[in-house]
């Protein structure tokens, strides 16, 4: 297990606590891997943030939901299309990789992206996803 783990994922839950409304935490933890999954709102958007750590990879996913429509997902799963963009095809030695990818459109549009941390998707979101300030 990641050492450091626990001190990222409180500081994950602090980010999100300063960047988002009606925060839920839920978070596990064994000898072999740690797991945090957060759900907020932003405005009129629920976010879903996973953060996986078995202390060799890390698996992460930052979903933005309008509705249930995806506005946009940030992932580093093993998709088969994410595969297939960054070799052509999949081979065996490639199953099961972790590849950095962006959902939009619901789901529909797939693009390769760098490795995401949840500061550079609180980032995103404000560059492409600000709150109109409230007029009262």
């Amino acid at each position: 297990m990641d050492p450091h783990t626990p001190e990222s994922f409180a500081d994950i839950i602090q980010l999100a606590r300063a960047t988002f409304t009606g925060v839920v935490v839920e978070s596990d933890a064994t000898p072999v891997r740690a797991l945090l999954r957060i759900q907020a709102q932003y405005g009129p958007y629920r976010i879903f943030i996973t953060e996986l750590s078995d202390g060799s990879s890390r698996k992460y996913r930052y979903y933005v939901l309008r509705g249930n429509d995806v506005e946009v997902g940030f992932d580093n799963s093993p998709d088969p299309r994410a595969l297939r963009l960054k070799y052509d095809r999949i081979r065996e030695e490639h199953v099961g990789e972790y590849i950095p990818h962006l959902h939009r459109t619901n789901k529909t549009r797939l693009l390769l992206t760098e490795e995401m941390n949840c500061v550079g998707f609180v980032d995103w979101l404000h560059q492409h996803l600000p709150l109109e300030p409230c007029l009262s």
